[in-house]
């Protein structure tokens, strides 16, 4: 059995991930940072269904608290497989002309350089040339890193913007070391991450409008979760730098 670290997965695509990667047979770190209660029913529903879990609380957007969770995860006696860099933040819907530098460095902290943070704890953890067995690291960008998201979160779309280039350049540095790195860039999704940004009915306004999605309807958690999965399993062995758009052909 080896470990995996799903950031950010007490609700939404995190908790979907968490409970996908258990039944695929990893000990899953179930990383929050608010939702204690929630996270420990994530892990509850893994035991029950035959799983191994825990809760690891950190602030991905605080390097001491990124280097505490790795060091939790050292406490483990079984290496670590897979990282999901799932944790994200965005505020409430403006537009560009009214951003303040607080809101900027929040959302870059978290979304950004909590993200580089835990791929470079990972990376050392799981490369060849530290001793490793190699692994996956999956990031989760999103469909605003390719359309801008005007209007409404430019801001969280740069941020998606900066982990897609994290996904390419680090792919292409730790090929060699036994690590795939690989992302998957959601569309709208149903989670609760839409009341955060101060409209909860989102994706049902955004479904409704002729032509935005081609599809016609909202994604769910649990597909998202399946293309994670996908990425992290032997199934993807020889794929890595690459992005899937899980956005209903958005």
């Amino acid at each position: 059995m080896r470990l995996a670290l799903v950031t950010g997965a007490s609700r939404g695509i995190g908790r979907a991930t968490a409970l996908k990667l258990a039944q695929q047979g990893y000990r899953v770190a179930v990383n929050y940072l608010k939702r204690a209660d929630e996270a420990q029913q994530v892990v509850a529903q893994i035991r029950e269904q035959g799983g191994e879990a825990f809760a690891v609380r950190a602030d991905i957007a605080e390097e001491a608290q990124i280097m505490a969770l790795f060091q939790r995860l050292d406490e483990e006696s079984m290496p670590l497989g897979v990282l999901v860099n799932n944790a994200g933040i965005l505020f409430t819907q403006c537009r560009v002309e009214d951003l303040s530098a607080e809101r900027l460095q929040r959302v870059f902290a978290t979304n950004v350089t909590g993200a580089f943070l835990c791929c470079r704890e990972a990376v050392k953890r799981m490369g060849t040339q530290h001793g490793g067995l190699g692994g996956s690291i999956i990031n989760v960008s999103s469909a605003a890193s390719r359309l801008g998201a005007p209007g409404e979160y430019v801001d969280y779309a740069a941020s998606k913007g900066a982990m897609d280039s994290l996904t390419k350049g680090l792919s292409l540095e730790v090929a060699a070391q036994g690590i795939r790195v690989n992302s998957v860039r959601p569309g709208f999704i149903y989670t609760e991450m839409h009341a955060d940004g101060g409209e909860p009915g989102r994706v049902d306004r955004v479904a409704a409008t002729a032509g935005v999605i081609p599809m016609g309807r909202g994604g769910e958690a649990e597909e998202i979760a399946e293309a994670i999965a996908w990425l992290a399993s032997e199934a993807a062995s020889y794929i890595t730098g690459t992005f899937i758009d899980a956005a209903g052909g958005r």
